[in-house]
């Protein structure tokens, strides 16, 4: 129940930049960890997302990212996660440098795609470590998925 209005608070909304995280994690069959940018659907159709990575325990290899359009009419599903010489335990550099008309995704200063395509409205990030419960037979009850961040950085 709202007792008392509150007004919009959106913290860091970039339209557009280079975007970067500097991460490991610690994963099992039962979880995955992402880092994403989402439209603040303050319009409904402003709500395309821009994944820079999304990572599956059963997977650790396929590194995740693209375009998911959601409800927004102007894009297109385009994600992909092709399998990467990377140990995602270890830190690594993920990437999304997002002009007006396409994203570059990289991994380490290293080029990993293009796409075409890109959100042009503001966007929040949103970093999420998830365990799927149903999965509970594909890994020990006590593990505790992990993604550690070094830093987060953002410029235009």
């Amino acid at each position: 129940m709202v007792r008392e209005a509150q007004p919009a608070h959106f913290g860091w909304t970039p339209h557009h930049g280079r975007l970067e995280v500097r991460a490991r994690m610690t994963l099992s069959p039962r979880s995955m960890a992402s880092v994403w940018m989402a439209g603040l659907e303050d319009e409904p159709e402003r709500c395309g997302e821009i994944c820079i990575f999304e990572v599956f325990g059963d997977a650790p290899a396929a590194i995740g990212s693209g375009i998911h359009p959601f409800r927004d009419p102007k894009l297109r599903e385009e994600f992909s996660a092709p399998a990467l010489d990377v140990d995602v335990a270890e830190p690594h550099v993920y990437a999304a440098d997002w002009r007006p008309g396409r994203v570059d995704f990289f991994l380490d200063g290293r080029h990993v795609k293009t796409v075409d395509q890109a959100p042009d409205y503001p966007l929040q990030m949103m970093i999420g470590v998830f365990d799927f419960p149903e999965k509970a037979a594909a890994a020990p009850a006590h593990h505790v998925p992990e993604l550690a961040v070094d830093y987060v950085s953002g410029t235009p």
